[in-house]
């Protein structure tokens, strides 16, 4: 035991609750042992000693042991009451009956039982013993009432390991119960520390080995404790690029000179989150005001000798982090900033208030929404009719998926499409809607309303996947579709950022016979040269360059220019965003290929649609 306790206080450890429960269940039974111990020696020495001191020491080792068991019902506590008031109010109501159980320890008589000969000390006996006895039973049962009534609230590991030291105590009681003189119920309390220790309180756990600092671990389990104490507390990201992670391989002692000024700050726990992400956590805004200038100031130095190597890294900076519920919507926070806000990306100190939390959980809730949708199947595909001017008919249509809430309320896309696409969720999204189309080409033959194709958007982060097109072919194959009836529309940005990806998967399918089309051409980076690099048989001009037609003067050049060079490649050209009579004449008069538009019709979902095409056809 002081071997044990030796190792544990010399560890860094972040004043963790159950740190300083253990603390006190681990020094009350080192007190028991020695207790146990001197009680002995004192029984021994019975005819030199006042017979009060040695029934003193003797009661004080029976009142230890219930203070073990006391002790052991604290430690599961710290789980169970996260409010600090119902802990304080649960230890007091405990601290209570040991208290009683004490006085009535003192006041009652205690016998001591030798050997035959009355040499050898067997065991202690009498009401002392049993008041003891079974208040540590009981509290021990309640021990046990509460790790099976409160199981989703206890740490599963702290429980099983709870579990095991009390029934290693038990044991031990037993044991010595039914064999008078063999005394193990001491060494059994060490060995229920020692299981402690190793299973769930060795603050080397806590710590990151190559750094020394507070790992990812100890960062959730110390803000869990703040947010449960209703402490103020902010939060500081320190965020460094990936080149600068490629050289520390070469700079170790660079490295370690930045870890070593970082455990050297007053009034801040440091955790090392990521490979390329240290969280500093302040007690108030005011303390992490004063860190986050030194640390300012100490990265303009620089590193190294003499201040050399030049580091700077990003801040995330949250002054209060109660505007938060919780440290995985910390966590979800600085993950969403590093990835997906253009803000960040051209500056690098990024504060963050309320408003920028409330739009955290807006889209938060939104993940939910779409993840509900899709595991309910509440994704409906909706389809706005493409005309054809040759033909003076529609002849395809572009899908579009829609979402329903909770409520049964169509979600536009654009509530949910960029939130999918940012955490994932769009290939699984992707899929459904392209499984439902080739559902609904199969089950309603097209082509007898004259139709000739589906379009179907691929997100940019469809087209990264490497999988896609094999994807795509087995459902096509399941629904035994013809590849003619599909045609999938890319964006230019698609094109940009997974080009080598996006070309395998278009070689792959254009194999098979699918057809693609150029979507959203005149926006964002906008390039004649995306028609030339990508294999695709339609452009559509966006709605935004079409309006620009009709109200810019430069921009009919621009224009006029496109659509000479897409007629001159043999392609199609669809315009989109068509809504009035003489948007439709004039794009017919240019040579426009297809017209798609509120002009014509809203998107519609598949029985709109079908009633919409078969009047059309009748008609």
């Amino acid at each position: 035991m002081m071997v044990l306790l030796f190792f544990y206080l010399r560890q860094k450890r972040i004043s963790m609750n159950t740190e300083k429960a253990f603390l006190h269940a681990f020094c009350l039974n080192l007190f028991c042992i020695v207790l146990d111990v001197f009680s002995v020696v004192v029984i021994y020495q019975r005819d030199r000693l006042p017979g009060w001191f040695v029934d003193f020491i003797c009661k004080s080792y029976l009142i230890t042991l219930v203070g073990v068991a006391f002790c052991s019902l604290l430690y599961i506590c710290v789980d169970i009451y996260v409010s600090k008031a119902e802990y304080r109010k649960a230890v007091r109501r405990y601290q209570l009956i040991t208290l009683a159980d004490a006085v009535l320890v003192y006041i009652l008589p205690i016998y001591y039982q030798f050997d035959e000969d009355g040499t050898t000390f067997l065991v202690t006996y009498g009401p002392s013993n049993l008041v003891a006895f079974w208040v540590a039973i009981g509290f021990l049962v309640v021990n046990f009432f509460l790790m099976k009534k409160e199981k989703n609230r206890i740490n599963p590991r702290r429980r099983e390991a709870v579990l095991t030291w009390m029934v290693i105590w038990v044991c031990a009681a037993m044991l010595q119960y039914c064999y008078d003189g063999m005394l193990v119920l001491g060494y059994a309390c060490s060995i229920g520390m020692v299981v402690l220790y190793l299973k769930l309180e060795n603050p080397e756990t806590n710590l990151d080995r190559q750094s020394g600092l507070f790992n990812h671990s100890a960062l959730v389990q110390y803000i869990r404790q703040l947010y449960s104490e209703n402490r103020d507390f902010s939060v500081l990201a320190v965020t460094f690029k990936r080149s600068f992670q490629k050289n520390m391989a070469a700079g170790q002692t660079i490295k370690m000179e930045i870890v070593e000024y970082l455990l050297g700050l007053s009034d801040t726990f440091v955790f090392k989150n990521a490979e390329d992400e240290i969280i500093l956590v302040f007690k108030d805004s005011a303390k992490a005001e004063k860190g986050l200038q030194a640390l300012s100031a100490r990265f303009e130095e620089g590193w190294g000798q003499n201040g050399r190597i030049r580091i700077r890294p990003s801040w995330i900076y949250i002054p209060d982090a109660r505007i938060l519920s919780n440290v995985e919507d910390i966590l979800y926070l600085i993950r969403d900033i590093r990835q997906n806000s253009k803000e960040f990306s051209e500056n690098p100190f990024f504060q963050v208030d309320k408003k920028r939390a409330d739009e955290m959980y807006k889209k938060k809730r939104t993940e939910q929404m779409i993840l509900e949708a899709m595991e309910k199947d509440w994704v409906e595909v909706y389809y706005q009719p493409i005309y054809s001017t040759k033909e003076q008919r529609f002849t395809s249509a572009e899908a579009l998926v829609r979402i329903r809430d909770a409520e049964g309320e169509i979600v536009p896309p654009g509530v949910f499409i960029d939130v999918a696409e940012q955490n994932g969720m769009i290939l699984k999204l992707g899929e459904m809607v392209f499984e439902k189309v080739c559902r609904f080409v199969k089950e309603h033959n097209i082509k007898q309303y004259g139709l000739h194709y589906i379009e179907i958007n691929l997100s940019v982060v469809q087209c990264s996947y490497e999988q896609l097109a094999e994807d795509y072919i087995r459902i096509m194959e399941e629904y035994q579709i013809p590849s003619d009836f599909i045609n999938l529309e890319i964006t230019e940005s698609a094109s940009m950022d997974a080009k080598r990806i996006l070309l395998g998967n278009m070689k792959s399918l254009m194999d098979y016979g699918v057809k693609f089309s150029l979507d959203d051409f005149g926006t964002g980076q906008s390039n004649l040269n995306y028609i030339v690099d990508m294999p695709v048989d339609i452009v559509k001009f966006d709605k935004d360059m079409i309006n620009a037609y009709f109200e810019n003067g430069k921009a009919k050049y621009v224009m006029d220019a496109a659509m000479h060079m897409v007629h001159g490649m043999d392609l199609e050209i669809v315009s989109e965003g068509i809504e009035t009579k003489e948007q439709y004449e004039t794009m017919e008069e240019l040579g426009i290929s297809y017209i798609q538009g509120y002009y014509f019709s809203k998107p519609l979902c598949e029985q709109q649609f079908l009633d919409f095409i078969s009047q059309s056809v009748s008609s």
